[in-house]
């Protein structure tokens, strides 16, 4: 009988044991998007690992033009971690140990979240360790980030079927974007805000437009000033958008939806008027429909920060999926 009882009150603490975990792992993250809580002790923050800290995860966006810090941070000493510091979505906790570790946790206290360990014997180890993982840190809460946004941007959906039968592509598009102008080719979405407003143009051209390794930046740059003269125009006569001069954009080769894209961030302003503000644009290699797709975010907001906004864009147009015709 004793027996008996043991082995209930056994199972009925696993069960409870389990359900216990279940409920941890439910629990949701919060916070701003585009920040990370530090986790350290001020004596190490205010020397040289704090710099090293900053010096990476606050460097400048590029693209903006404005300098914006990659992402916010927010630093606590160790005796803080508990609470509410564990449901941030990008935790980094470094600490002066016996051994030097790096260790990347999914999910430890809430979920979606990334938490990473750094610990060091000494302050160089500490700071070679950074150095060493601060760009797949990067990565990793960039991608976090971007899926936070499309979470958001799912919850309340523009209803994209004109763009669907368009382009035969989906979109994740928050509602409170709104059509501006259209036609079989192109189209521009714009959100108003408080500060300004950001938009969303989608298009299409000839596969053969920019394919040329030797000249793809500069046909890209003459691809969106050519659609900046025909759609996107100012008050001001001859107030056409295009791409600013002053500043070169940036270029990356990447992957969305599984296909050869371009990726170019740069400034853009309109001609013959005051307003500028950046752009981030993707040209898409779509092979098998034998077109370019193309889509582009940009803000204009003269006394905000933008990361944010260019951030949320960003999130819209890596959330496509072609469909098959």
């Amino acid at each position: 009988m004793n027996k008996a009882h043991f082995l209930f009150l056994f199972v009925f603490l696993l069960i409870i044991s389990c359900k216990k975990d279940d409920h941890v792992l439910a629990r949701k993250t919060t916070g701003s998007i585009n920040t990370i809580s530090v986790i350290i002790d001020d004596q190490l923050w205010n020397g040289e690992i704090g710099d090293t800290i900053r010096n990476k995860f606050a460097s400048p966006v590029v693209g903006l033009p404005q300098e914006e810090p990659l992402f916010t941070i927010n630093q606590y000493p160790v005796k803080l971690m508990e609470g509410f510091m564990t449901d941030s979505r990008n935790i980094i906790v470094v600490k002066k140990e016996g051994k030097n570790k790096f260790e990347i946790n999914k999910n430890q206290y809430a979920s979606p979240q990334n938490v990473f360990h750094i610990s060091g014997k000494t302050a160089d180890d500490i700071i070679a360790i950074i150095e060493k993982n601060s760009s797949e840190i990067i990565k990793i809460i960039r991608q976090t980030e971007i899926e936070e946004n499309q979470r958001i941007n799912n919850k309340s959906q523009f209803k994209t079927k004109i763009i669907t039968d368009k382009f035969h592509i989906s979109l994740q598009i928050p509602s409170n974007y709104k059509y501006v102008f259209q036609e079989s080719d192109f189209i521009w979405l714009k959100k108003e805000i408080v500060s300004g407003n950001t938009s969303l143009l989608i298009y299409q051209v000839p596969i053969n437009a920019i394919k040329n390794d030797k000249n793809i930046v500069s046909n890209i740059i003459k691809m969106r000033d050519s659609i900046g003269e025909l759609y996107i125009h100012g008050k001001e006569p001859d107030a056409d958008m295009r791409t600013e001069e002053a500043y070169s954009p940036y270029f990356f080769k990447i992957k969305i939806d599984g296909k050869e894209a371009y990726e170019t961030k740069g400034t853009w302003e309109l001609k013959n008027d005051f307003m500028s503000g950046p752009f981030i644009n993707y040209a898409i290699i779509d092979k098998e429909n034998d077109r370019v797709l193309v889509l582009e975010g940009f803000c204009y907001s003269p006394s905000k920060e933008k990361r944010d906004l260019m951030h949320e864009l960003e999130s819209i147009i890596k959330s496509i999926q072609i469909i098959e015709k």
